[in-house]
């Protein structure tokens, strides 16, 4: 298999599910060890929640945020195991997915990344009281700067709201206070929005409101170790890679208020020559979204791993590695 350029690309929050790991951990050691880690350094079982549940706990994200972490890390594990050689050329993930991009690129811990992300869960949850703040998904063929423009009408007359995620052409997330994401719905829509579409999420992420999540999350991230990249992390804040422990800490603080650039983060390493994606961790989303962000011509592979049964139709006969 010519994999060329390779990134490995890890999911962000909404990518959980009732059962995940479960069958991973009982067919590999080397997973089932995260999992361990995890429910040591969190002090409670969390291998428990992501393999039986509830799922509105394992929905609250002070839960999801260090349960996708934990499954990321445990599927990329067993990778590493199985094809020693695979070695990426970038790695990035979607805001909560860039901490297991970090872990990939062995500048943060798994043990001070899960004890991270379980903390800046709980600030984003805290940093705006219930019902106050909101998400919506604008699925439309709406230019960016028009609905920025939307956005920062809405604000400046009192009503906050912002760009949160880029995830792909036609596909803009939105947030902020409750009744500036609804204003902001309703002007873009009468722009041409296909279809604007609440998020059942518990805050207003990636939004100037998070800013005191951020302010918490600095102090968090400057009692731990981060060392420089082994490989260059293509960061959500500003889609393009970093290397520095310094910069790294500043872009994982500035990303709990400012946009998910994914979009432009996909475009700009297929532009560096990424032809193949693999997406590790829960979920599909990620390779969805890659598919739409890169050009048809530039005949681009993806792969999404999250389970032995994904990992072992990867590896095949072991050409992949």
């Amino acid at each position: 298999m010519d994999l060329s350029k390779l990134a490995f690309v890890f999911p962000g929050q909404g990518s959980q599910f009732v059962g995940m790991g479960a069958q991973l951990c009982e067919e590999s050691s080397v997973a089932k060890a995260i999992f361990s880690q995890a429910d040591e350094a969190l002090g409670f079982s969390l291998s428990h929640l992501c393999y039986e549940g509830p799922e509105e706990e394992l929905r609250l994200t002070v839960n999801t945020q260090p349960a996708i972490l934990t499954m990321s890390v445990a599927v990329l594990k067993v990778l590493q195991e199985k094809c020693p050689d695979l070695k990426p050329d970038f790695v990035a993930g979607h805001s909560l997915g860039e901490y297991s991009a970090l872990v990939a690129a062995g500048a943060i811990s798994f043990t001070d990344a899960v004890k991270t992300v379980r903390a800046r869960g709980q600030y984003m949850e805290q940093a705006v009281p219930a019902g106050q703040g909101a998400m919506a998904a604008s699925v439309l063929n709406m230019d960016r700067q028009k609905l920025r423009g939307i956005c920062e009408q809405v604000t400046e007359a009192g009503y906050p709201v912002q760009l949160a995620n880029m995830n792909c052409p036609g596909q803009i997330v939105i947030s902020g206070s409750a009744e500036g994401v609804e204003k902001a719905g309703v002007l873009a829509k009468e722009a041409g929005a296909k279809r604007v579409m609440p998020l059942n999420v518990s805050g207003p992420f990636h939004s100037s409101l998070m800013q005191p999540a951020a302010e918490l999350l600095q102090a968090v991230l400057a009692d731990i170790e981060i060392n420089d990249a082994n490989v260059p992390v293509v960061t959500n804040v500003a889609a393009r890679p970093v290397t520095n422990s310094s910069e790294i800490a500043t872009s994982l603080v500035e990303q709990v208020s400012s946009p998910v650039l994914w979009e432009d983060s996909v475009a700009w390493m297929i532009e560096q020559g990424v032809t193949t994606f693999i997406e590790i961790g829960p979920g599909k989303v990620l390779a969805g979204l890659v598919k739409k962000i890169a050009p048809k011509e530039a005949n681009i592979k993806i792969f999404s791993l999250q389970d032995m049964d994904s990992l072992t139709e990867f590896v095949g006969g072991g050409e992949a590695c």
